[in-house]
Order: structure tokens, then sequence, then C-alpha cells
């Protein structure tokens, strides 16, 4: 009988541990969910009813209570799941949120049958037409998959424009002041740019005007004719000594140019 406790004491502590470790489990998951969406903290379907989201808020409850479970961060899993029952079972939040999964829906069907057009498999154009093929996409778990990624994307973005908004009414003078100062800036730089363009334009344009420019063209004109005729001389000049090979000595003569 001594040995059936003891095994019977051994099961408990067992099972205990594994209660625990499924309660850190849990935390993780918790914490680890989306934000935005909580749905995902309670484990629901997006279809879930009034009644599933308080039955699966007490289930979840008792099991990262902090009181229950020694997990350091139990205590925000709980707050976490306390949380997402409240939005769920507020009336507008609910209808946001449901509102946006509606949107990712129909985007992911759209997709779906973009995809499908460019297909020639002729019977499952004529399931789609029948409407069964959409049934059966809609709950595999590769849609499921996809939605849950699609409502992240668009709960997001609309978040981002509702804290954009925000801002916008708590600082308003901020704001304002900031876009002011941009645009300033921005005017003074086409200024700057535009200056200097007429600058440049009526430098063209008076440069005929200038003796110093003049002069510069002209020997720039001298130099380039300079450079096209090369170094030959005039008639009846003397070249420049050249090398007598003849010459043991490698001596240098002059010879003079034929006169014609």
């Amino acid at each position: 009988m001594a040995a059936e406790t003891e095994e019977d004491l051994l099961l408990k502590s067992f099972m205990s541990e594994v209660s625990e470790v499924e309660r850190d489990n849990e935390v993780t998951r918790i914490l680890s969910c989306f934000k935005l969406n909580p749905f995902e903290h309670l484990k629901l379907s997006f279809d879930s009813s009034v009644d599933e989201v308080k039955k699966q808020y007490r289930r979840l409850s008792l099991l990262v209570h902090p009181d229950k479970c020694k997990h350091p961060r139990a205590k925000e899993a709980f707050a976490a799941l306390a949380k997402a029952q409240q939005l769920l079972l507020d009336p507008p939040e609910r209808e946001y949120l449901l509102s946006q999964i509606s949107t990712a829906k129909q985007e992911l069907k759209l997709k779906r049958k973009k995809e499908l057009k460019k297909g020639n498999a002729s019977k499952i154009k004529a399931m789609v037409d029948e409407g069964k093929y959409e049934q059966q996409y809609e709950q595999s778990e590769e849609f499921k998959q996809e939605l849950k990624i699609k409502v992240r994307e668009i709960l997001t973005e609309q978040e981002w424009r509702r804290r954009k908004m925000a801002v916008r009414v708590y600082y308003p003078i901020f704001i304002s002041e900031e876009e002011g100062r941009l645009k300033k800036d921005e005017e003074e730089t086409k200024e700057m740019w535009k200056r200097k363009r007429e600058h440049e334009e009526q430098w063209e344009e008076t440069r005929d005007g200038r003796p110093y420019e003049h002069l510069v063209m002209t020997q720039v004109s001298s130099w380039r004719d300079f450079m096209k005729t090369g170094k030959k001389g005039k008639k009846g000049e003397i070249r420049p000594p050249k090398l007598k090979t003849e010459d043991p000595n490698k001596s240098y003569v002059q010879r003079p140019v034929k006169r014609s």
C-alpha cells in the first residue's frame, strides 16, 4: 500500500510538472501574438461568437493566472487576455475588427480568381462558377494562414493611419510650425537656384561685350591656329640644323633651304 502511495505521489508530481510546462508555453504564445488582433490572443477563429469568446477567456485565464502560473511574465499574459476579451465584447471594436477581416477576405478571393483565370482546368472553373471551389478554399489551412497574414497587414496599416491622425489632433501647432519651416526652406532653395540660373544666363548674354573675354577668345583662337599649322617656317628661312649621319663625329651642319 505504501508503494502505491509513493507511485501516486510521483504521478501527481509528474502531472504538475507537465501542467507547469503547458502554462509556460501558453504564456510565451500569448506574448508572441500580434498585438492588434485579439482573436490571436484568445486562440479563436475570426467567426467565433461572443459566448465562445467568454468561454475561451475563462479557460486561458485560469491557465496563465499569476497565482497559479510561475512564469515571470504570467501577469503580462493575463492582462493581454483581459484586453483581448474586452475588445471582442465591445460592439464598436468588434464591428471594426470584423470589417477589416471582411476586407482581407475579399482581397484574397479576388487574388485567387485572377490566378484561376490563367489556368486551363475546366473542372476547376466549373467549380468556381458553382461556388463550390470557394467554399473548399476558405475551409483550407492555406486560406486560414493567408487570411491571418492579410489581416495583420490591414490592421497594421490602419493603426499607422490612426496614430498619424492622433499626432495631428494633439499637436496641431507643432505640426503646422514644422510644415511651415519645411515649406520656407523649400522656397529659399528654389529662389537660390533661380538666381543662379539667371546669373549664368546674363553672363552668357554679355560675353561679347566684355573686352577681357574678347582678348581671351582671341588668344585661344590664335593658339588653336598655331596647333593646326604646326611649327613650319616661312619661305626663305633657315631650318633648324639636322644631323649628318655620314659624319663620323656626328657633328651638326647648317644647310640652306633652296629658294624658288
